[in-house]
């Protein structure tokens, strides 16, 4: 039987806005951002919602934390909820990089990106550390199989430097065998529909169909974390299409991770540049409406048949798998972010500040990283 909610719409519609402003820090910050504000605090969204929300979102394509969104949105709004859920938190950071993009355009570049960059690059790295340690101690526990699922995703992650959706839908079975050994493995398809239409573009030569079914094909295949997608943009934009060059593509990644909200809104910003504004909202809307339809559509059958104890078995299992290939991810970043002795130090002093006062908004830091970054770039 369905609670009564504990919020209206509009507070939800309210909160995603204010997240899309100031959530810094990537899917993984994004995530933990989410727990802690509408379970944890605010207690909107029950642990089971939550979790059901994150194991969809792992299994599905597109970028996480919107996907994470949408499904929130959902759960007691329905489609209109995940609809707006959706639209609220991306809109301010599409917005955010229309503006940066008009600047980059403008004004032949961003040659002082690379400096901010270098304070909160570091900076997300130890915001990020400290989302997954809290993810991991309130959802996996004591539970010695769900922490050999997590540090086997986290090893493969970090060593294949990509997610494996296999290997995460291993470990739901892994755990579902375990503890709840199935004997109606047909009602398994219905929670999980990873039918894509496989279909050819219709022939075109306008660059905006071009991003249309460009973009459409990076919302609909690519697994993963928003930091998933870059390998694909950088395939398409760049090698295939040669939209953009390479130093263009490295300020793109930038600006995304510079911004708050969803990664992935980084490809608004090549969009932009392909072909200004219309070419940011054809790239935009072709990314998430994928991810959408892939959240609403199998959301039904999570709320249906989430209770059901081999299915609570499996998401749990997701669930580990998910946050340990998350971990793998946060390691990976550092490996590539942490080149030096004062990107270290701001990266520990960043996850030990948060840690100390729980209570601090992350954008304060993003702010002094900024400052930071610049201030050592003209000293050194």
């Amino acid at each position: 039987m369905e609670t009564t909610p504990k919020y209206a719409l509009k507070d939800l519609i309210i909160y995603y806005l204010k997240l899309g402003a100031w959530g810094f820090g990537g899917p993984v910050a994004l995530v933990g951002y989410m727990h802690r504000d509408l379970v944890d605090e605010k207690k909107w969204i029950t642990e089971e919602d939550y979790r059901e929300g994150l194991a969809l979102s792992q299994l599905a394509p597109g970028p996480l934390a919107a996907q994470l969104a949408i499904y929130i949105g959902y759960v007691h709004y329905h489609i209109l909820g995940a609809t707006l859920a959706g639209i609220a938190f991306v809109l301010p950071s599409f917005f955010m990089v229309l503006g940066i993009g008009y600047a980059y355009v403008a004004y032949g570049g961003l040659p002082w990106m690379q400096a901010v960059f270098y304070g909160v690059g570091a900076a997300v790295i130890g915001i990020i550390a400290i989302g997954s340690y809290k993810l991991t101690t309130k959802s996996i526990g004591k539970d010695k199989l769900l922490w050999a699922i997590f540090i086997v995703l986290a090893i493969t992650t970090f060593v294949a430097e990509k997610e494996i959706l296999w290997l995460i839908l291993l470990g739901g079975f892994a755990v579902w065998f375990a503890k709840s050994p199935p004997n109606w493995l047909s009602s398994a398809n219905g929670i999980l529909p990873t039918i894509l239409l496989q279909v050819q573009p219709l022939a075109s030569e306008s660059k905006l169909w071009q991003i249309t079914w460009f973009f459409l094909k990076a919302g609909a295949f690519v697994f993963g974390s928003g930091l998933a997608i870059v390998p694909f943009l950088y395939g398409g934009v760049v090698k295939e299409y040669a939209w953009l060059n390479e130093q263009q593509f490295l300020d793109a990644v930038a600006v995304a991770m510079i911004t708050p909200g969803p990664v992935v809104i980084t490809v608004g910003f090549i969009g932009y540049l392909v072909a200004g504004p219309w070419g940011a909202v054809v790239a935009a809307a072709a990314t998430f409406i994928p991810c959408y339809l892939f959240t609403v559509i199998p959301a039904p059958y999570f709320k249906k048949y989430g209770k059901h104890p081999a299915i609570k078995a499996f998401v749990d299992g997701v669930t580990a798998a998910a946050i340990g290939a998350i971990a793998g991810a946060v390691l990976v970043l550092a490996r590539r972010t942490l080149t030096d002795i004062p990107t270290i130090l701001i990266a520990l002093s960043t996850a030990a500040i948060l840690f100390r006062f729980r209570k601090l908004q992350e954008p304060v830091i993003i702010l002094a990283a900024a400052a930071l970054g610049l201030t050592l770039k003209l000293l050194l």
